[in-house]
């Protein structure tokens, strides 16, 4: 569940519904939010409050979680096939810990009870970032002298003449831009109200990789020359050039990409055409061979894009987004219905997700199990979320 903008793996939720195993005598499936889960048969009564552990977590070796050692600590979705039941998460009450637990739904308890990413990359490329982040840094601007000059227009005029426009060089996913965001996407299991919205859905393929945000600011414009700054962004991060941050290994694909679609060139071009911008941003997932074991099948890397977004119209409708990156050669997430009905019934949401990946997303490839769906607003374009396939959860947890 995404809580005031980040990813909470564990949160304080209510049993919506409890519903026996035929033939188990011992256990029972819980609903919680839009998840189905395996609890102990009387462990909890409809309306209580609980924990619930999000899959792809993996909680601390303390005495409560000794339970969980044989499955070394870790949070799957799982089948048990002899009862042909899903289970994804673990919903545990509220006093079962060695801290107190507030009751209130909503409430996010990661960091209270030291539950992480069960995958290290993902602990890496899905956390906040690093503690010590490099704030913006050009020595000559911070003289006394140079801030004395920049606190007046002719002096900053004369300072950005001399010695061109200070380049940002934090590590922070930056903040500034009014309509950008990192790109986590809600999981339909935390919001399944959501079926009641019967407003059309635009729906897209869900590509597995690491998610990429490219922008580009005009930051300096004049009759003789227009200066820009070009981002590139992990989920969390802002990732510089290889030869410019030595801690840059396994991320240098974030620039191979840019380079091989020529991105920062294309999106000047675009702030050209659109004068009136002041920046322009693509954001999309990164697949290939070594990321996220590959489920695409993939030979190469490729960028698939699903997001574009200006200072002007903000965040675009991905079918007026995708005109603009076929125009600039880019790939993008296959759009499978642009007048997509939720169903009423969940259940049948879900198996909805379960499918194999259109070709245009694995060089060709007809037979690659498909991640799932994301779902976007017509008419709130800033509005998505996803459906991941339980299959898909399955064989890759195999």
């Amino acid at each position: 569940m995404i809580i005031d903008g980040k990813r909470s793996l564990a949160h304080v939720e209510k049993v919506a519904w409890i519903k026996p195993i035929e033939g188990a005598d011992n256990i029972e499936l819980i609903g919680v939010l839009g998840w189905t889960c395996i609890a102990k048969i009387g462990e909890f009564k409809e309306g209580d409050h609980c924990v619930y552990i999000e899959i792809d977590s993996k909680v601390p070796e303390k005495e409560w979680s000794e339970f969980l050692r044989a499955k070394k600590f870790k949070i799957k979705t799982m089948k048990l096939g002899k009862f042909n039941v899903i289970s994804q998460g673990l919903a545990l009450p509220v006093d079962f810990f060695d801290v107190e637990i507030p009751k209130q739904e909503g409430t996010d308890v990661t960091e209270l009870l030291e539950i992480k990413y069960s995958n290290p990359d993902d602990q890496r490329r899905k956390s906040d970032g690093p503690n010590e982040i490099e704030e913006a840094s050009n020595e000559i601007f911070e003289s006394s002298w140079a801030k004395w000059l920049m606190k007046r227009s002719w002096g900053k005029d004369l300072m950005f003449y001399l010695f061109g426009t200070p380049k940002d060089v934090s590590k922070r996913f930056p903040t500034k831009f009014d309509y950008i965001s990192k790109t986590d996407q809600e999981r339909c299991e935390n919001m399944p109200e959501i079926l009641k919205d019967k407003t059309p859905f635009i729906r897209t393929q869900k590509c597995d990789g690491s998610s990429a945000t490219y922008i580009l600011e005009k930051v300096k414009s004049s009759f003789i020359k227009t200066e820009y700054e070009f981002y590139v962004c992990s989920r969390n991060m802002r990732i510089f050039r290889k030869d410019d941050d030595p801690l840059v290994d396994s991320n240098d694909y974030y620039w191979e990409m840019a380079e091989k679609y020529e991105i920062e060139e294309n999106l000047e071009d675009y702030l050209k055409q659109n004068k009136d911008c002041k920046y322009v941003c693509w954001q999309g997932e990164i697949c290939g061979p070594k990321i996220q074991g590959n489920p695409q099948g993939l030979h190469e890397n490729h960028l698939f894009c699903f997001h574009m977004i200006d200072s002007e119209k903000g965040v675009f409708d991905i079918r007026e987004a995708k005109k603009y990156w076929d125009i600039y050669d880019m790939e993008s997430v296959p759009i499978e219905s642009m007048t997509y009905i939720l169903p009423d019934d969940f259940e049948e949401f879900k198996k909805t997700a379960d499918g194999n990946y259109d070709s245009s997303v694995c060089e060709g490839q007809t037979d690659r199990i498909r991640e799932g769906w994301v779902y976007y607003k017509t008419n709130d374009p800033s509005f998505s979320f996803k459906n991941i396939s339980r299959k898909y959860l399955l064989k890759k947890d195999e």
